[in-house]
C-alpha cells in the first residue's frame, strides 16, 4: 500500500467524506513531493493536489496518484467547488497543525460543509507505523549521522567552540547527502551540558561533559542520536554518571520488544537511574517516535496510557540522561525500530564507550 491508499482506507472507516491536508510535512508524506504552498483534498476513492505555477511542472513529473489542480484564484474556493462536486457534506482537517485563523477561513470558504477535526488523528496513527521503505530511509539517515559522529571525534579540540562543533556536524551531514538537519543541533559543554536542550554558544569548550544531539534528514525522514564525551579527564563521579546512563539505556534496549508498554519501557531505564541515586535528575521521557517529524508517536513516557504499546513498524529513540543543575549533564541516545517480523533493530552504530578528548 502507498501512504495515500493507507490514509484513504482509514478515512473511509470514519464518518467523514473527505480530508483537507495543508501542513507541509503531511503533504509530503502523502504525495511524496516537497512543496510549501498548497493543499491536498482527499476522498476515499480519489485525491486532488492543489498547487500554483511555481511547482506545477515538478509536481506533474513526480506525483502520480493525485489529480493536479492549478487554481486561477484562491485555492480554498476550488476546494469548496470540488467538495460540492463530489457531493461531500463533512470534511476533516488537521486539528493538530492548523491555526485558529486558518480554521476560520476554511469554515468561511466551505460554507454549508461541516468542517471537523479528525485528519491529524488518522495521520498520527498512520505515521507511527512505518513501512519497510520508510525504515530503509531512516536507516540511511542514521548512517549519515553515525558517520558525522566519527568525523567530529577527529575535529574536537579544547580550542574549538560549541558553535564550531554544531556547524561542523551540520556541514558534514549535508556533504554526506542529507537534505538538511533533522532539528537544531545541540553541542553543549561543561555546566551547559546540564541543559537537555541547551543552545551552542560561541565559546571554547569547557572541561567536563560535552553532549552532542544531532540528526540528518534524508528524503524527508529524520534521524536522532546523542553522544556525550569528556573534554579532559573524567573524575570518579563523572564516570559513575556516565556508566549509570549507559546502564539505564542498555537495560531499556534489552527489555524493549513488540508489545511492551511504553510506560513500562520508560520505567526500566528510570529504575536504574533511581537505584544509582540520580532519580531526581532524569526529568524527561525515555524516548519518542521519529519519522518525518522529529517528534511523533509513540512516546516512551510515564505519561503513556496503559494501552500504549510498541508495535511492528514503530521507530523510537531510547535516550536516558542525568542532568545536575549548575554542574553537568550526560545523555546517550540510540534510535530503534520494531520491524515487521517483530525484531528489534538498532539503527545507531556509534560507540558508547566513555571517550576522553
Amino acid at each position: 500500500m502507498t501512504q495515500l491508499s493507507r490514509f484513504q482506507a482509514a478515512l473511509a472507516a470514519t464518518d467523514a467524506d473527505c480530508a483537507i491536508i495543508s501542513s507541509e510535512i503531511n503533504i509530503r508524506y502523502l504525495c511524496g513531493f516537497n512543496y510549501t504552498d498548497g493543499y491536498l483534498l482527499i476522498f476515499p476513492d480519489r485525491a486532488y493536489l492543489l498547487t500554483d505555477f511555481r511547482y506545477v511542472e515538478a509536481v506533474r513529473a513526480n506525483v502520480k496518484e493525485f489529480e493536479i489542480i492549478v487554481p486561477d484564484g484562491i485555492m480554498l474556493d476550488d476546494i469548496s467547488t470540488l467538495i460540492k462536486k463530489n457531493s461531500a457534506l463533512r470534511a476533516v482537517i488537521e486539528e493538530d497543525k492548523i491555526s485558529y485563523s486558518e480554521f476560520k477561513e476554511i469554515c468561511k470558504k466551505l460554507d454549508g460543509i461541516k468542517v471537523c477535526e479528525g485528519a491529524s488523528k488518522i495521520l498520527n496513527e498512520q505515521r507511527a507505523v512505518k513501512l519497510d521503505s520508510e525504515l530503509d530511509i531512516i536507516a540511511k539517515a542514521q548512517s549519515i549521522t553515525d558517520a558525522a559522529f566519527s568525523h567530529i571525534l577527529g575535529f574536537i579540540t579544547p580550542n574549538v567552540t560549541e558553535i564550531d562543533i554544531a556547524l561542523e556536524l551540520e556541514f558534514f551531514m549535508r556533504k554526506m547527502g542529507a537534505e538538511n538537519t533533522a532539528f537544531d543541533t545541540i553541542a553543549v559543554s561543561g555546566r551547559s551540558s546540564s541543559l537537555p536542550h541547551g543552545v551552542p554558544q560561541n565559546k571554547k569548550l569547557s572541561s567536563g561533559f560535552l553532549t552532542m544531539d544531532f540528526g540528518a534528514r534524508v528524503d524527508g525522514y529524520c534521524s536522532d542520536m546523542t553522544r556525550t564525551v569528556v573534554i579532559g579527564k573524567a573524575d570518579g563521579e563523572m564516570k559513575k554518571v556516565y556508566s549509570t546512563v549507559l546502564s539505564a539505556q542498555k537495560s531499556a534496549l534489552e527489555a524493549i520488544h513488540e508489545g511492551i508498554g511504553c510506560k513500562a519501557a520508560d520505567t526500566v531505564a528510570r529504575d536504574v537511574i533511581k537505584q544509582a541515586g540520580y532519580g531526581d535528575y532524569f526529568g524527561h521521557s525515555l524516548g519518542h517516535g521519529v519519522g518525518m517529524y522529529i517528534h511523533e508517536t509513540p512516546s516512551l513516557s510515564q505519561k503513556a496510557k496503559d494501552t500504549d504499546v510498541l508495535k511492528r513498524g514503530n521507530v523510537v529513540t531510547v535516550e536516558p540522561g542525568i542532568y545536575i543543575e549548575g554542574k553537568y549533564g550526560c545523555r546517550i541516545e540510540d534510535m530503534i525500530a520494531i520491524d515487521h517480523n517483530g525484531k528489534l533493530i538498532n539503527f545507531t552504530k556509534s560507540t558508547k564507550e566513555l571517550i576522553e578528548i
